[in-house]
């Protein structure tokens, strides 16, 4: 078992780090504002199933490939920039066929939420600090990385919610369809300003 220092130390760290805002954060208030809570749920599960994922891998040490290979971080990066300048598309420019919630179903799903995850360079550099910090050699590694995986993604739940839930309460407001236009803009816009960001950093 870990010791109550390291528990407090570990969720000191955590919670800052998956509370603040970034690409995914972002991506959950908008399925909020879409979607309400309960049609955010398949995008919520696919986003927390890839933080399992890739606590697993990380925790498990098979994340130590990427570190082996930098190559591979840099294509995590230009393929997290081209999604999120796919899903910029998406809110810029909506496609005429079906309905507006139909189209936002078809691109907030539990695949979104789960590629949105596993090429956000944040979260990988995140989970891997976590390990390194936490993991105590010589004790049971296994316990280990299960605990802290678990403890992770109740961080996770607990502090995505609020996004989910503030993006319903602010945006679903604004339903006219000019309301739901100037939404599209800015969400597209703000798609298009973390792509810049991530491609500069």
């Amino acid at each position: 078992m870990l010791a109550w220092e390291l528990w407090a130390a570990f969720f000191g760290y955590a919670i800052p780090m998956v509370i603040s805002p970034g690409p995914g954060n972002t991506l959950l208030a908008t399925t909020g504002g879409r979607l309400g809570i309960r049609g955010s749920v398949p995008f919520w599960l696919g986003f927390e199933a890839a933080n399992l994922v890739l606590c697993l891998i990380y925790g498990l040490g098979l994340g130590r490939v990427l570190h082996d290979y930098p190559a591979i971080e840099q294509a995590l990066k230009w393929v997290g920039v081209l999604y999120l300048l796919y899903l910029a598309k998406g809110f810029l420019m909506p496609s005429a066929k079906g309905t507006a919630e139909e189209r936002d179903t078809s691109c907030l799903g539990f695949g979104a939420g789960f590629f949105c995850v596993m090429v956000n360079p944040k979260i990988h550099s995140m989970i891997v600090v976590m390990f390194a910090q936490f993991l105590k050699p010589g004790a049971g590694m296994a316990t280990q990385v299960m605990l802290l995986t678990a403890a992770f993604l109740v961080v996770c739940v607990a502090c995505h919610f609020p996004w989910i839930a503030g993006g319903k309460v602010v945006l679903q407001r604004l339903r006219s369809p000019r309301a739901l236009r100037i939404q599209g803009w800015i969400f597209g816009l703000c798609m298009l300003g973390v792509a810049t960001y991530v491609a500069l950093t």
